[in-house]
């Protein structure tokens, strides 16, 4: 399962840092992490991704330069760095594991329960 935490609220320009603890799977060399996240009445949109074997990172447009994803393996854990939040990124995070890098939600497999972000303006 993934335990996804770190969600809370935070003023515009500020920062966060999100973290989802995996447990009962084992992590493969083609194991890729991912971070989506959902507003309300929108869709579920990939944020970023990162391949637990080279820590090569993807991400979406829009977070380019102010989120920053990374993992350390030792504690199976996958972190979202987010900083200069801006109201729309105000949503539900959600951890999500593939064998492959996609940015479809279809193709991940595992998926953590949610922490909610709210930038305040």
């Amino acid at each position: 399962q993934l335990q996804a935490s770190g969600g809370g609220l935070v003023q515009a320009g500020g920062s966060l840092r999100v973290s989802c603890v995996a447990s009962g799977f084992a992590f493969s060399s083609d194991t890729i992490m991912g971070w989506f996240r959902q507003a309300p009445g929108k869709e579920r949109e990939f944020v970023s991704a990162i391949s637990w074997r080279t820590g090569r990172a993807y991400y979406v447009d829009s977070v380019e330069g102010r989120f920053t994803i990374s993992r350390e393996n030792a504690k199976n854990t996958v972190y979202l760095q987010m900083n200069n939040l801006i109201p729309e990124d105000t949503a539900v995070y959600y951890c999500a594991r593939t064998k492959y890098l996609s940015r479809r939600p279809g193709d991940y497999d595992y998926w953590g329960q949610g922490t909610l972000v709210t930038v305040s303006s």
